[in-house]
């Protein structure tokens, strides 16, 4: 294999998640004064962190959670994933990185308790075991920033120049080109928006692929016997 570990997003690269989440965040955001069309919000949303959504919603729209906003979210969000789908392929890359003996982490922008909650749903949480890392790990830098990748590239003992950073939106994908890992954008997804290949080739992305069987290939990985 060329590279010496390979680091995943999670949300839209290892489970089916961001229609689930943009559900939420459009219902509830009208419940609470905002409507908005569900592709306007994915496009600002897909990719960051919580506080930049909050961030960006307020600069955009001039709108501010209320207190009673944030756990009416945080109660609808643990309930929708509760029963999450791991996206097609994506175990059996982990099975197949495994048996190849190459070290792999997931770097997510996703809250610490969520992050766990969404691989214990999705089944993939005895795959990853410990190395499921979000922001907080890093001072609570996520993507696009760099340092969540680098630290959990430092977590699997590997260079991150010498790993590959499998993502499906721009913020995401600008923090693995930034910390000097090699880019696959993986669009498997159902979320994904229709510019999104020439999006992540416009940053760097030094592949493209369509499915978890496309990243198997790419990474030159053995089929599973």
């Amino acid at each position: 294999m060329p590279f010496e570990g390979v680091l995943f997003d999670l949300d839209g690269v290892l489970v089916d998640s961001e229609h689930l989440a943009e559900g939420v965040w459009v219902r509830t955001l009208a419940e609470f004064g905002l409507p908005l069309p569900a592709n306007e919000f994915s496009h600002l949303a897909v990719g960051q962190t919580f506080p930049n959504v909050l961030l960006r919603l307020e600069e955009l729209h001039g709108w501010t959670a209320s207190d009673a906003f944030l756990p009416v979210l945080e109660e609808r969000f643990n309930a929708a994933f509760d029963t999450l789908a791991a996206i097609e392929g994506a175990r059996e890359t982990l099975l197949a990185l495994r048996a190849a003996g190459i070290p792999f982490a997931v770097a997510s922008n996703s809250e610490r308790d969520r992050l766990h909650l969404k691989l214990r749903a999705s089944g993939l949480a005895d795959l990853v075991g410990e190395h499921a890392y979000d922001p907080s790990w890093v001072g609570g830098r996520g993507k696009p920033h760099p340092e969540l990748y680098v630290f959990a590239a430092a977590q699997l003992g590997v260079d991150v120049t010498r790993c590959v950073v499998v993502e499906d939106s721009v913020p995401g994908g600008t923090a693995g080109v930034r910390a000097g890992a090699t880019l696959f954008a993986l669009l498997a997804a159902g979320h994904v928006h229709p510019d999104g290949a020439a999006q992540m080739q416009a940053i760097g992305a030094a592949r493209v692929l369509w499915s978890h069987q496309d990243l198997r290939a790419a990474l030159e990985l053995p089929p599973l016997t």
